[in-house]
């Protein structure tokens, strides 16, 4: 990316705007208070999920509702966190007809584009961020750091739980960038707010429900939604990372064709005035 300083510039300006709108302190607000709600709702369920991954153990460990919470998140929830900032940033000036006021500043197109992405790139880490620690940390308080079970059935100590799981928390970035640069290329194209915030949740969900078809495997690689189940290798003896590897190349992919697709159209269209 170009990172000159009217790039700069551009994303500072971009930042100073979502500071200011109310949609962005909820957000930031709901990724904080949410979490802590889920883990105390959790915690008072006397009959635990035992049908789902780490389910069966909220009870006996803190480490295990992150684990949970993460195989929920990456089906909707994360998509949209992301959505709702990339998918507006640039059809948003559509709707409001600014784009004729936003060209005439001493900016090139290439530097208003990647200034507009990192904007959304950073409030996509920051929210990310806000949302991991308050599971992470309402987990521990409330239900405790006692050791965790992993998927073969080994005892995981607590500590040797902690660093899994703010790993498996943070190899999940990965798809949450292909998401962002997604939103910000069905931004681009479909000039729509509505599409932008929306498609990338309904493509989400529409890649969970391909990937849990069976005769695909060879296809299941390659959807944005797998790398947000291939931290599982984590937690089994021994541990294997290879599919974790995998998700991360393949994040990146989507991210760089995203955004060549999105720069292209950006760069090709006119703007009025």
């Amino acid at each position: 990316m170009n990172r000159s300083p009217g790039t700069m510039a551009v994303t500072s300006f971009e930042l100073r705007k979502l500071a200011a709108q109310k949609r962005t302190s909820i957000t930031l607000a709901l990724a904080a208070v949410v979490p802590i709600l889920a883990v105390e709702l959790l915690k008072s369920q006397a009959r635990p999920p035992k049908d789902t991954l780490f389910g069966r153990f909220i009870h006996d460990s803190g480490w295990s509702i992150p684990l949970l919470l993460l195989g929920f998140a990456g089906q909707w929830l994360l998509p949209l966190l992301t959505a709702v900032v990339a998918g507006d940033i640039f059809a948003s000036e559509d709707q409001l007809g600014s784009w004729k006021t936003i060209m005439t500043r001493s900016v090139s197109r290439s530097q208003l584009f990647f200034g507009k992405a990192l904007a959304a790139v950073g409030f996509a880490l920051v929210a990310y961020v806000i949302l991991t620690a308050s599971i992470i940390i309402s987990s521990v308080v409330l239900v405790g750091h006692q050791p965790l079970v992993g998927l073969s059935g080994q005892v995981i100590t607590s500590h040797d739980a902690s660093r899994l799981v703010i790993e498996s928390w943070a190899s999940v970035a990965a798809p949450l960038m292909g998401f962002t640069c997604l939103a910000m290329a069905i931004s681009v194209i479909t000039r729509n707010v509505a599409a932008g915030i929306a498609a990338p949740v309904a493509l989400g969900l529409v890649m969970q429900l391909i990937g849990s078809l069976g005769g695909i495997e060879a296809l299941r690689p390659l959807l944005l939604t797998t790398p947000m189940e291939n931290w599982h290798g984590l937690f089994t003896a021994p541990a294997f990372t290879g599919p974790l590897q995998v998700g991360i190349a393949v994040s990146f992919v989507w991210c760089v064709v995203s955004i060549v697709i999105a720069f292209a159209a950006f760069h090709r269209r006119d703007y009025p005035g």
